[in-house]
């Protein structure tokens, strides 16, 4: 896809790490959290967490406002930090109980989830069954995909450590030819952003933390 590799180039030139996932983006996001290499995942739902992301971070935009689905309406939003750890604790759940409880209230997997099964009954139903065999046994799946395959799938997907997390250096002179030459954007807008591009990776390399705010 030509805008997924123009984005990535875009990435390059502004010293900017990108990973290539294997399968789900949030699968790889997750992974990396888990191992410590970045701070966290972010994404708008929650299967990051069923990933085993230790964070989620929800509502990241520039605008403070979101678009609702299916709806030409805005609303602001905050960020928020969603812990792992704590997640579990508060419900009295593991990791593997939160994916069954995921995938009975419904996954990109099985859309809308169990028939007749809410957050509040599909918390009753992992605590009481604990396991695929005796969860499958206590409800009605009408889904093509076996409901262990998706279990599967987020307790075990496919990733890659074959990535870099380092910011690097501007390639100042490469992104104005890219953005200026070859897409036509304004030479004076593009060189502001190079500018502060530039000096924030400065401030970032000497240490400097308030050049991400």
């Amino acid at each position: 896809d030509e805008m997924v590799e123009d984005a990535k180039r875009i990435l390059e030139l502004m010293g900017v790490p990108w990973v290539q996932a294997p399968s789900e983006g949030e699968a790889q996001a997750a992974h990396m959290a888990a191992r410590g290499d970045v701070w966290a995942a972010a994404s708008q739902d929650y299967d990051s967490l069923l990933f085993g992301s230790p964070r989620l971070v929800r509502n990241v935009t520039i605008t403070g406002r979101r678009k609702l689905p299916g709806k030409d309406v805005y609303v602001e939003v905050r960020p928020e930090v969603i812990s792992l750890r704590e997640t579990l604790e508060s419900l009295g759940i593991t990791r593997e109980q939160l994916i069954l409880l995921g995938i009975l209230v419904g996954t990109d997997y099985n859309p809308g989830g169990v028939r007749g099964v809410g957050p509040k009954r599909a918390l009753e139903i992992v605590k009481r069954h604990r396991t695929v065999e005796e969860v499958e046994r206590a409800i009605k799946w009408e889904f093509d995909v076996p409901l262990r395959e998706i279990y599967e799938f987020f307790l075990s997907p496919p990733v890659t450590d074959e990535y870099d997390v380092t910011l690097k250096r501007p390639d100042a002179e490469g992104l104005l030819r890219f953005m200026v030459d070859e897409h036509e954007f304004s030479e004076k807008r593009v060189r502001k952003v190079i500018d502060e591009i530039t000096e924030a990776y400065k401030m970032h390399a000497g240490g400097g933390l308030e050049a991400w705010f």
